[in-house]
């Protein structure tokens, strides 16, 4: 007989008002006893008010609200503080899932720290459709992804049109979590998700990836995915530069976490030339030009693509 939960689902939630009961809902109609928190990230509208309300009358259900706004990594690790089942995943306030995910992924564990099954993308016009995957459309399996695999499969563009592996949403061992120490970084509001997975198969964690088990992600234009700042994106570099030090890394892990941090600078560069532009801080042009030469290239390549841009919609006028 199953005491307790066996998995806890966390989630996030910041203005969520008219998915967040959607949701909870997906996740306690799971197959298998699990617990849930909530944390609401000090939400502007009802999120918290529909979460506390749901869990008034669910036991499994626990609602939490920050007094401030700290992003979803440190929304995530408060729910992982407060997490007591022998499982942990998250679920993102505006998508949902099938009742039997965490059982058929509970399944598929045996010998993971991390199991993480293939999403589906969907919109709010069909919810539960099946015919985009994030990873791909051939069948998966149950693949065990090293560290390099796994960095190279964040690389945006190369698998698809945002197709990187960060974005799934694996059943992690809360045990090897402690073990070593690993949370989500609350430096980070954009690839949390990517930074604690590598971070993870570094120590040793053993990421299994498998064929698609329910998870549903909803694509908005604006989600907050969809939207980073420069600082945002010079905290991956930041963060990547970190994770090279770590000791247990191959020759080959290296390589393929730099060029994971040259296509972030690259992007940084870009974001950072934009703003000194905008705020007509020319003097600090320069200095986004000190970096690996692939990213002056990629400032250069740019700045012409623009000014032959301009220049052919001058001519066309």
């Amino acid at each position: 007989m199953v005491e307790g939960p066996v998995a806890t689902i966390i989630i996030a939630a910041y203005n969520a008002q008219d998915t967040i009961l959607r949701a909870l809902r997906s996740a306690s109609a799971q197959t298998v006893p699990v617990e849930i928190v909530v944390v609401d990230d000090c939400s502007g509208d009802d999120t918290f008010r529909i979460a506390k309300d749901f869990a008034a009358t669910a036991p499994h259900v626990r609602a939490h609200r920050q007094p401030q706004n700290i992003g979803p990594a440190g929304a995530r690790n408060l729910g992982l503080a407060r997490s007591r089942a022998p499982w942990v995943t998250v679920l993102d306030s505006d998508d949902h899932m099938a009742p039997d995910r965490i059982e058929r992924l509970l399944a598929q564990s045996e010998g993971a720290d991390l199991v993480a099954d293939d999403i589906y993308r969907v919109t709010d016009a069909d919810l539960h459709a099946t015919g985009n995957r994030l990873w791909g459309k051939e069948p998966i399996g149950r693949q065990e992804i090293g560290f390099a695999a796994f960095v190279a499969a964040n690389r945006r563009g190369r698998h698809g049109e945002r197709g990187e592996l960060g974005f799934v949403k694996p059943l992690i061992r809360r045990a090897f979590l402690a073990e070593h120490n690993l949370s989500y970084d609350p430096d980070l509001r954009l690839a949390e998700d990517y930074l604690l997975y590598a971070r993870a198969i570094a120590e040793g964690g053993r990421f299994v990836l498998v064929d698609p088990c329910g998870y549903f992600a909803v694509y908005r234009p604006d989600s907050l995915s969809s939207q980073h700042s420069t600082k945002d994106l010079g905290a991956i570099v930041a963060a990547d530069r970190a994770l090279a030090a770590h000791p247990g890394l191959t020759r080959s892990d290296r390589a393929a976490l730099r060029r994971h941090r040259i296509d972030a600078h690259k992007e940084w560069a870009w974001r950072g030339m934009i703003d000194a532009v905008s705020n007509r801080e020319f003097g600090a042009i320069p200095g986004l030009f000190a970096a690996p030469p692939a990213v002056g290239a990629s400032l250069v390549g740019k700045l012409s693509q623009q000014v032959w841009l301009r220049g052919f919609k001058a001519l066309r006028r």
